[in-house]
């Protein structure tokens, strides 16, 4: 019997998935770094503040940055060592982060974790061995995971999804994550039914990987005698079916109404790989420190699949691969629809990186933009429903302040008017502007 592939209805493009380079790669791990600089925002909130001084000694797995006040996660340190120094380093999106530099070890053992039973504890108490973890969002804004999972009393969540999809082109990463630790991935879904209190997880991944679909079906089906339901959907390819709401929608018809959150309708949504942290939060008391990345692009001497330290310097894993290629033309933190570029190697890996793409001029489209056409095209592709051409024309006039009425802050930023405009106008960078605009 052909399966039949569930898909969101409005909007979404085909662009090419380029996973071939990188898809086939067994995960490895990165030798630790002589030194790595982890920045104390990782996270959607309040950026934490060092607990650590100057020359003190740091283990493998300390606390080495809290939040005072407010919405964020702890960050831990990665490496056994000395604090080289606090002050400040590259971020991707906002120029400078205030970060910890910790000098490795190189004797130091690496810190051991046992396997610990947690059926037993109540809600509460998972609840707080993830928020100790710092575990946050991994696969998008970095959303502290012990509140996205502290649901308001009046929401009657009844459904767990948990996203598999990786519709980006370029990265593999997850798709790694469920062929190798598709037993973690699903326990770490049981803990969080139990947190929530309900029976029922659905895990959503796209046909391209057709694999990860059977392997986690075995899975679950491996693990199915405990009360708890987990099945597993194979989604259509199209991008960007992996944003939350249209996940939401392909899988249970359920619509996040406009500045609704997932909660509204009864549904919790985590990617696989913080499934797979909250998971080693809880069962193994292991804070989040080291994820898995895909390093990528027809400009990296060697494509892989690396499980690395968080503050990483991307100049120490691109010296592992082998350097960069003559033609190399650009990278980009992310994927190609919604990463950042980044202009040096000097920026290290935080717990939302995904992976890295080393691009070149094949692999780019760097033609020069020209005026809005009207085709249309962007508002066909774009999945909310909006009017991205009209927010372009208005940041050109000047009257970005006036553009929430063609749906500014329902955006996510997922680049698919800008994939499909035929006049390349750069629709993200304009919707992104306006947004700082409207704000002030």
């Amino acid at each position: 019997m052909v399966e039949i592939l569930l898909t969101f209805p409005k909007g979404g493009v085909h662009p090419s998935e380029s996973k071939s380079l990188s898809e086939h790669l067994a995960i490895e791990t990165l030798p630790i770094p002589e030194e790595v600089d982890i920045l104390l925002q990782q996270h959607f909130g309040a950026p934490c503040k060092p607990v650590v001084d100057k020359k003190a000694k740091v283990t493998e797995g300390d606390v080495i940055g809290e939040v005072a006040g407010g919405l964020g996660a702890s960050i831990h340190a990665s490496v056994t060592g000395t604090v080289k120094g606090i002050g400040a380093s590259t971020n991707p999106v906002s120029v400078t982060t205030a970060s910890v530099t910790i000098q490795t070890d190189r004797d130091a053992p690496p810190r051991s974790y046992t396997l610990q039973d947690w059926r037993s504890l109540p809600a509460d108490e998972l609840r707080k061995k993830v928020k100790a973890a710092g575990i946050v969002g991994i696969g998008g804004a970095g959303f502290p995971s012990h509140v996205k999972l502290s649901p308001p009393p009046e929401a009657k969540i009844d459904v767990l999804i948990i996203n598999g999809v990786e519709c980006e082109p370029y990265l593999t990463t997850d798709h790694r994550l469920m062929l190798e630790h598709p037993e973690d991935i699903v326990e770490g879904a049981k803990i969080i039914l139990a947190m929530l209190g309900i029976k029922e997880c659905r895990i959503g991944i796209e046909a391209n990987k057709m694999d990860a679909v059977e392997t986690l079906r075995k899975a679950a089906a491996d693990k199915a005698s405990d009360g708890f339901k987990v099945s597993v959907d194979a989604l259509k390819v199209k991008y960007p079916q992996g944003s939350e709401k249209q996940l939401i929608e392909s899988i249970t018809k359920r619509r996040v109404p406009g500045f609704g959150l997932p909660f509204d309708v009864g549904v919790i949504v985590q990617n696989v790989g913080t499934t797979k942290a909250i998971y080693e939060a809880v069962a193994l008391n292991k804070p989040l420190y080291e994820k898995v990345i895909t390093l990528t692009g027809k400009g990296i001497s060697r494509p892989a699949n690396l499980k690395v330290r968080i503050g990483t310097r991307l100049s120490d894993i691109v010296s592992y691969l082998g350097g960069t290629k003559p033609d190399l033309a650009r990278i980009v933190m992310g994927g190609p629809m919604m990463g950042f570029p980044v202009s040096t190697l000097d920026v290290p890996v935080t717990k939302t990186t995904s992976g890295v793409l080393f691009l070149t001029e094949e692999e780019i489209d760097s033609r020069a933009h020209s005026q809005c056409i009207r085709c249309g095209w962007c508002v066909d592709a774009c999945p909310m429903g909006l009017q991205p051409n009209e927010i372009g024309v208005y940041v050109e006039a000047g009257r970005a302040q006036d553009t929430a009425k063609f749906g500014l802050f329902e955006c996510f930023e997922c680049g698919c008017c800008a994939f499909v405009c035929p006049a390349k106008r750069p629709l993200v960078q304009f919707i992104r502007l306006a947004k700082l605009k409207a704000k002030r």
